[in-house]
């Protein structure tokens, strides 16, 4: 799966939990108060009728007798019940006395174990039922005369309304979730899109560039310096040094190739030389041509190992530095230049006593490169002069300057 795929589906997903959650806890806050003002409503005109029966009944001797025969005078059922709302009068002994007119033919039920603890005072408990189909919620309180439970009132609230209202947001939520995920999936895919544009700018230039083999190319960006912006940044500039890194490893073959094309030639030159029967019969001649092929040998190796720092140096090798006493370097080199030299006089110069911070191996290679030039190009008879002279500056810190001068042709001045 793609990266934009499964961005696109967390995304998705992510917002449907949101809106899921959400959804949740607003359908059960509604369902919750919407059920508790049911009960409260069925509460508070249950309490009503008690009062206004208890209070009818207040100067009666008699109460048993009065609700069983003088209901004509009770107070109107119809007054405390509100559309939805059902009330129900029982005497003592569960006998109906009076009800709503909205219940018809239909009364409340009642088990035995809810009228005891009615009368018993112990609690008015709240119970669902469903009569006819419709859900109720009632409560049953009792009547006081004189202290005691005289008889009951029921009053049950229908829950049909909020179960059509429940069952309505239910459809809703549903259908704002389905419209919900369909809107994230579009913007996700839009915004995943369009934040990995420059990732498919990214491979277009890296597949250009391994298929036209073109290192000058580089990314073209004009957004914000965000993660985006440094990426691009970063991969320009690692552009840059392979570029750089890739010409370095050209220059190398090329040097490579030049400079070791010569040697190569005059060995071989002189090996064809040594197949020759005039040349076998003239030891002193034979002894010639192998004494100038160990040189072209040894300077083969020289440039081998030459060319070898320069691609090191190219490539960003650091050097490992420590203090170097330049003055005794330079002495060494002096040592190996009067056996390197064939015709050719070394001598040492004005020496100071020097202490650099360098890679002992790496100078005396450098030095060694400049004596052998030096050699090269210092025809018979002429002189090659090594020198070290420290310099100081006003601020104290001073500079080793080492000389290899030579009485050859020199080098133009071009």
């Amino acid at each position: 799966m793609s990266i934009r795929a499964r961005m696109t589906l967390w995304y998705t997903a992510l917002l449907a939990g949101l809106l899921a959650v959400m959804g949740l806890i607003i359908y059960t806050r509604l369902s919750r108060n919407l059920y508790a003002s049911v009960d409260q409503t069925v509460a508070s005109r249950a309490a009503e009728v008690s009062q206004a029966i208890s209070e009818v009944l207040t100067a009666r001797t008699d109460p048993q007798t009065y609700l069983l025969r003088e209901r004509v005078i009770l107070p109107r059922i119809d007054v405390f019940a509100s559309p939805g709302v059902y009330v129900q009068v029982l005497s003592a002994d569960g006998q109906i006395l009076a009800k709503s007119e909205n219940l018809g033919n239909q009364i409340l039920p009642l088990s035995m174990a809810q009228r005891g603890l009615v009368f018993d005072r112990e609690r008015n408990e709240l119970v669902t039922l469903t009569v006819q189909q419709v859900p109720l919620r009632m409560i049953a309180v009792p009547i006081i005369w004189r202290g005691q439970a005289v008889g009951m009132v029921q009053v049950a609230g229908s829950l049909r309304d909020v179960e059509d209202m429940l069952a309505q947001l239910r459809q809703l939520m549903a259908l704002v979730l389905a419209l919900g995920i369909l809107v994230a999936a579009a913007v996700g895919t839009w915004l995943t899109s369009r934040a990995l544009q420059p990732m498919d700018t990214i491979t277009r230039t890296a597949r250009g560039i391994v298929e036209a083999q073109d290192l000058g190319q580089r990314l073209d960006y004009r957004g914000p310096m965000d993660e985006v912006g440094r990426l691009v940044t970063t991969f320009n500039d690692m552009l840059g040094r392979i570029e750089s890194l890739f010409q370095a490893q050209q220059r190398f073959i090329a040097d490579v190739s030049h400079e070791l094309r010569t040697p190569l030639t005059t060995t071989q030159g002189y090996l064809d030389l040594l197949e020759r029967d005039q040349v076998r019969a003239d030891p002193q001649a034979e002894r010639e041509i192998l004494a100038t092929i160990r040189n072209e040998v040894a300077r083969m190796g020289r440039l081998a190992a030459d060319l070898l720092l320069l691609a090191q140096a190219e490539a960003g090798i650091t050097l490992a530095k420590q203090p170097v006493e330049l003055d005794t370097l330079l002495l060494d080199v002096y040592r190996q230049a009067r056996m390197l030299s064939t015709g050719v006089k070394v001598r040492m110069g004005p020496e100071d006593q020097a202490v650099v911070m360098g890679d002992p191996d790496k100078l005396k290679q450098l030095f060694l490169n400049l004596v052998d030039n030096a050699l090269k190009y210092t025809p018979a008879g002429g002189e090659v002069i090594l020198s070290l002279r420290r310099e100081t500056q006003g601020t104290g810190q001073g500079w080793a300057c080492v000389h290899v001068a030579d009485t050859g042709k020199g080098i133009p001045q071009e």
